[in-house]
């Protein structure tokens, strides 16, 4: 099968497209025939050696999120062949992973994909969700409580000012000025544009400072300084996690597999209260020029890559 692997550590230019052998799954794993693969940051840390160098290993292949249909499936898994799934493998340092033409994970890895939903659309569902989600848990808040979402507009932070929508928060939402309509329409109640000053433009609208900060653009202080006194602030990014001030919370997450979350989130989309967004799409074939378009940045929805 073919596969997008880097063999060393650099630009996007070192990804590359091999064949590879045809994994097979062990007990309560699936093998996917992959028809759509998104891009994300973090695999611009498996190309530029940020999670750490290759080390003695052929080659380590790319990608977190895939939407395919069930191709075979090991001891103790009950799906059949065929049926529509997404995808969210979480080792980051494998030979091959979801930028492939197949995809073997374990079960708890996987859920049924958003019936009458284009597996390219799917794709892009996984990890970007499930860290909002598993973000959003860190915060206690209720009816009427404000949260701040910075990068509301990306693709994590998109998914968090929906999913806060859901529990009749108030939500500050940051982005550029042509994302307000998209973000009210998504159920900010206030936007603020990320060329303002972050905190002033926060307290514009919730003088004390907001009870949360889900900082999904990796702001660090700037977004920390528009909580309140003794309000909670949640990174996801490890090399962006300011030092607490006035007895604000500082806390990291990190998404992992969760089959039941996973499926959750896939009934949300499936009804409409998730909105998944591609930006482009690229054949497996120009893996490095996908990931090249990534480095870039800009984009609104995810790249998806179509064996």
């Amino acid at each position: 099968m073919r596969a997008a692997v880097v063999k060393k550590t650099g630009g996007s230019e070192v990804v590359e497209v091999v064949e590879a052998p045809l994994p097979e799954p062990g007990p309560l794993e699936v093998r996917i025939k992959v028809a759509a693969a998104a891009l994300n940051p973090a695999d611009a840390g498996v190309w530029s050696g940020f999670f750490r160098p290759l080390g003695e290993v052929e080659y380590t292949g790319l990608g977190l999120d895939a939407a395919g249909t069930v191709d075979a499936v090991g001891v103790g898994v009950s799906l059949e062949v065929g049926t529509p799934v997404i995808a969210f493998d979480a080792p980051v340092l494998r030979p091959t992973k979801a930028q492939a033409e197949y995809l073997v994970t374990d079960l708890n890895s996987v859920a049924l994909a958003p019936e009458g939903m284009d597996l390219t659309l799917a794709a892009t569902i996984p990890l970007n969700a499930m860290t909002a989600s598993l973000a959003l848990e860190n915060f206690p808040l209720h009816a009427r409580d404000t949260l701040l979402v910075t990068g509301a507009a990306g693709a994590v932070g998109g998914y968090a000012v929906e999913l806060a929508r859901m529990r009749g928060v108030r939500i500050v939402a940051q982005g550029r000025p042509e994302d307000e309509e998209f973000l009210r329409d998504r159920g900010a109640t206030w936007f603020v544009s990320r060329d303002e000053e972050l905190s002033e433009a926060v307290r514009r609208f919730v003088p004390e400072g907001v009870d949360g900060v889900f900082d999904a653009a990796a702001q660090g202080a700037p977004a920390l300084a528009a909580a309140r006194d003794g309000g909670l602030f949640v990174s996801v990014r490890s090399d962006v996690v300011p030092e607490s001030q006035r007895g604000v919370v500082v806390r990291l997450t990190s998404a992992g597999p969760e089959g039941t979350r996973l499926s959750y989130l896939s009934a949300l989309a499936e009804v409409g209260l998730l909105t998944p967004r591609v930006a482009e799409t690229y054949p497996l074939s120009q893996a490095a020029e996908a990931h090249a378009r990534l480095a870039q940045g800009g984009l609104r929805g995810r790249i998806v890559l179509v064996p």
